[in-house]
Order: C-alpha cells, then sequence, then structure tokens
C-alpha cells in the first residue's frame, strides 16, 4: 500500500488522555463504513506503556451513520473474532481517526460465544470522568445494537469483514516512525 493509504487509530478516554492507538491502513468503504487494516506484527499500545505486538491481521470497521462503536475482526487463530468498543461517534481529522473509549465492549469469540464485557469499568468511570447522561445512554444503546446485532447474525458481523481481513492478511509492515 502507497504511504497515503496508512492512517493513525487513535482511542481515548473520555479525560482527553490517550488510550489505544496504532496505525493502519485505509482499505476501502462499503455500504457499512471505512474498513482499516493492519498486518500480522502491528504495534499496538495502551497509551505510554510499551508497544505490544499484535500477532494475527485484523481490519477496523468505522461504521457509517453516526454510530457510537467500532468493530475490530481478527484472523485465527486469535481467540477473540470479533471486538466491538462503544465510543463516541468516531471523526476524521486529516489521515487520523480519533474516538473516546466509552469502556463497553461485545465480544465475539471463535468458538460463538458472545459476551458483553466492562460493565463495572464503564460504572466506575460515569463517576471519575462524569459521563453525561446522553453518553451513558448512547453507549448502553450502542452496546445493545451490537449484541444483538451479532447474536442474529447480522452484518457487518457475520460474513461481511471476511474479505476486508483476506485484504488485511496480505499487508505487510512499513517502518514505524520513531
Amino acid at each position: 500500500m502507497v504511504a497515503d493509504d496508512w492512517v493513525r487509530v487513535r482511542y481515548f478516554k473520555y479525560d482527553g488522555s490517550l488510550h489505544w492507538h496504532f496505525d493502519a491502513v485505509r482499505l476501502g468503504a462499503d455500504r457499512f463504513g471505512t474498513w482499516l487494516g493492519a498486518p500480522a506484527g502491528t504495534a499496538l499500545q495502551r497509551g505510554s506503556e510499551p508497544p505490544l505486538t499484535w500477532e494475527v491481521a485484523q481490519v477496523l470497521l468505522v461504521a457509517e451513520g453516526g454510530k457510537w462503536w467500532t468493530a475490530n475482526f481478527n484472523a485465527a487463530p486469535h481467540p477473540t473474532e470479533m471486538y466491538s468498543d462503544m465510543t463516541t461517534v468516531p471523526s476524521w481529522h486529516g489521515d487520523e481517526l480519533r474516538a473516546v473509549d466509552l469502556d463497553l465492549d461485545v465480544v465475539r469469540r471463535r468458538d460463538g460465544r458472545i459476551e458483553r464485557l466492562d460493565e463495572d469499568e464503564f460504572a466506575e468511570h460515569q463517576l471519575r470522568y462524569g459521563y453525561p447522561a446522553e453518553v451513558v445512554a448512547a453507549a448502553e444503546a450502542a452496546a445493545d445494537e451490537v449484541f444483538q446485532a451479532v447474536s442474529a447474525g447480522a452484518e457487518p458481523f457475520a460474513t461481511e469483514y471476511r474479505p476486508w481481513l483476506a485484504r488485511a492478511g496480505r499487508l505487510t509492515l512499513r517502518e514505524q516512525a520513531g
């Protein structure tokens, strides 16, 4: 992929502190949104902690229509097939995607189990960060929407991601800027 295809993905916490961040390639878009891919070996970092190496290819869907979530799909054999973060509506700032992580997550494990995660963290952060009532309601509604869609086998969570993930699997790492 050419250098212009690379974007920075930055998740923040509600207080503005940097949370998870990594670089990805803009693969394209479809009726569900914009798809970003990261090859196996991509460095992911939480805040200023040492980077982790993601062992498998992954794709990230930035949904259309003002959705309060993003969805990450991992190649096998990663035990988590799909991980959806409830976030503020993601926004583009040049070649950087930004969203505020609102703690709630919906995951589909490789064995088919579907789970809601981090409800305790969501409750704690409502107090710590002072989430407004409309943010709480939007995050809870998004988690319900994603959980129901994943449970029903609805797109984009069923098979739509597979061609995008295959493309991400063919990507190669680029030199990381220091």
